[in-house]
C-alpha cells in the first residue's frame, strides 16, 4: 500500500489512538443481531467497535470520525447496499486509506466479488461467519494498519528532520557568508589600522624631531645666560632650573622617539653572539661605569637568533638601570650569566614547540624594589622613584619588554628593597619565524 507524503487525514489523531492501543472498527449491518454477533466475536481483542445500522448511518459517522482502522460492512442492506456505501466513502480523500471487508451471503459469486473489489474492497467474509476466520482476518488488517501508521509516523519524523536539516544548512550557509564578509571587513580594517598606525608613527617621529629643535635653542640660550650672568646667584639658580628642565624634556622626547621607532624598525633576525652585544653596550656606558667605579662580571653567553640592534638596546637599558639605581657610597656590581631551560617554567614560553630556551640574568646590588611592583616597572612612563631623586623617563624597561615580545620571549624581574634586583630575559633557542624575516 502506498503511503502518501502529504497526509490529508488527521495523522495526529491516529498517532494518539495508536499510542494508546485503541483500534477503532466500524461495523455496518442493518440487522442488530449481526452487529451484536460481530461485536461479541471481536470483544476479547479490546477493539473499539462503532456500529452503524445502515449505509447512511455509516456515512454520518464518517463525516465526524475518520480514524478507523477497518470497516466491516454487509453487502445486502436496504436503501443503500454495501457497494454503494463503499463507493461514496472512497469519494472522500480522508477515507480512501481505510480498508473495507465486505460481509456477504453470496458465497463465492464471481460477479459480486468483482464488483466489491472494483469499488475498493480488500477482502470478503461469507455468511455464516466463522468467528476464528473473522478474528484472524481482522487481526491481519489491524496489524497492517499498525505497521502502516508506524511507517507514516517514521516518514513524518524523517520529513521533519529533513526540513530541520535543510534549515540548518541554509542558516549555516548564511553564517558562512556572514563570516566571510566579517573576515573581509576585518582584513580591510586591519589594512586601514596599519596605515593609521604608520601615519601615527611618522607623526611621532616628525613631532619628536621638531620638538627637539626649540629645546636645543632653549638650552643654548640658557647656557649663554649662565656664562654672561655668572655671579648673579638668583638669575643663575633660575636659569639652571630652566636648563635642567630642558635636559629632562629633551631626554623624554628622545625616549619617546626611540620607543615609537621600535614599531617600524628592528631589522632581521641574525645568529649573534650575545657576548659581543653586551660588550658593545658596555662601550656606550664606559664613562658612566668609570664614574661609578662599577664592576661588571660577564659569564659566557650563548649565540642566538636575535635582532642585534634591539637586543643591544635591552642589555644597554638593563646595565644602565643597574648603574642608575645603585646604593649611595657603594660601587655597583653587575653580574650577567645565562642558563639553558629544557622544560617550560614560564607562562610565556609554555607553548613553544620544543620547550627549549635560554634565560639571561642581569643581577645587581642596588637599592632594589618591592616585589609587588614587578609588573608596574615595565609600564611605559611608570616610575617607582621621582625623577628628582633618580634621573630617567621611565620608558627604558617598557622598551625592553616590547623588544622581548618581538623576539617571542619575555622579561621579568625579582627584587627586594636594599637587596638588589635580578632581571631575567627569556629567548627561544630557535625562532619559529623564518630566517631573515623583517620585523615591522
Amino acid at each position: 500500500m502506498a503511503i502518501p507524503i502529504d497526509l490529508k487525514y488527521s495523522f495526529e489523531n491516529r498517532t494518539i489512538l495508536q499510542d494508546q492501543g485503541l483500534i477503532k472498527i466500524l461495523v455496518v449491518d442493518d440487522r442488530p443481531d449481526n452487529l451484536l454477533s460481530i461485536e461479541s466475536i471481536l470483544e476479547r481483542e479490546s477493539y473499539t467497535i462503532i456500529k452503524a445500522s445502515s449505509g447512511r448511518a455509516a456515512l454520518k459517522i464518517l463525516l465526524k470520525e475518520f480514524d478507523f482502522s477497518l470497516i466491516l460492512m454487509d453487502v445486502q442492506m436496504p436503501e443503500m447496499n454495501g457497494f454503494e456505501t463503499a463507493a461514496l466513502i472512497y469519494q472522500r480523500d480522508k477515507l480512501k486509506e481505510i480498508p473495507i471487508i465486505f460481509i456477504t451471503a453470496h458465497s463465492h459469486e464471481e460477479e459480486a466479488i468483482f464488483k466489491g473489489y472494483r469499488v475498493g474492497a480488500v477482502d470478503f467474509i461469507y455468511k455464516p461467519i466463522n468467528p476464528e476466520l473473522l478474528r484472524i482476518k481482522v487481526g491481519l488488517f489491524v496489524e497492517l494498519y499498525r505497521k502502516t501508521q508506524s511507517l507514516i509516523a517514521q516518514e513524518q519524523k524523517l520529513l521533519l528532520a529533513n526540513a530541520s536539516l535543510q534549515r540548518e544548512i541554509v542558516e549555516r550557509e548564511a553564517s558562512e557568508i556572514r563570516v566571510r564578509e566579517l573576515n573581509q571587513q576585518l582584513l580591510q580594517n586591519n589594512i586601514h589600522l596599519k596605515a593609521v598606525n604608520e601615519e601615527l608613527d611618522r607623526f611621532a617621529y616628525i613631532a619628536s624631531h621638531d620638538l627637539q629643535e626649540p629645546l636645543r635653542k632653549i638650552r643654548v640660550f640658557s647656557d649663554m645666560i649662565l656664562q654672561k650672568k655668572s655671579g648673579e646667584g638668583e638669575v643663575d639658580r633660575y636659569v639652571q632650573k630652566i636648563t635642567n628642565a630642558t635636559i629632562r624634556m629633551q631626554q623624554l622626547v628622545s625616549d619617546l622617539l626611540r620607543f615609537s621607532r621600535h614599531s617600524i624598525q628592528g631589522g632581521d633576525f641574525m645568529q649573534c653572539d650575545l657576548n659581543e652585544l653586551v660588550k658593545e653596550a658596555l662601550t656606550e656606558l664606559e664613562i658612566k661605569i668609570q664614574q661609578t667605579n662599577a664592576r661588571i662580571q660577564i659569564e659566557t653567553l650563548p649565540s642566538l637568533q636575535v635582532i642585534p640592534t634591539l637586543m643591544r638596546q635591552v642589555f644597554y637599558n638593563l646595565i644602565s638601570n643597574a648603574l642608575k639605581f645603585r646604593k649611595k657610597e657603594v660601587p655597583p656590581e653587575v653580574h650577567i650569566y645565562a642558563e639553558m631551560v629544557t622544560a617550560p617554567d614560564h607562562q610565556y614560553m609554555s607553548e613553544r614547540d620544543n620547550g627549549r630556551y635560554y634565560k639571561i640574568f642581569v643581577t645587581d646590588n642596588g637599592i632594589g624594589f618591592e616585589s609587588q611592583y614587578v609588573e608596574d616597572i615595565f609600564v611605559v612612563f611608570k616610575r617607582l622613584h621621582s625623577y628628582h631623586e633618580i634621573e630617567g623617563t621611565g620608558i627604558g624597561l617598557s622598551i625592553c619588554k616590547k623588544i622581548m615580545e618581538q623576539h617571542n620571549g619575555f622579561i621579568t624581574a625579582t627584587s627586594e628593597i636594599d637587596n638588589g634586583a635580578t632581571f631575567i630575559i627569556g629567548i627561544p633557542e630557535k625562532q619559529l619565524l623564518p630566517m631573515n624575516l623583517s620585523i615591522t
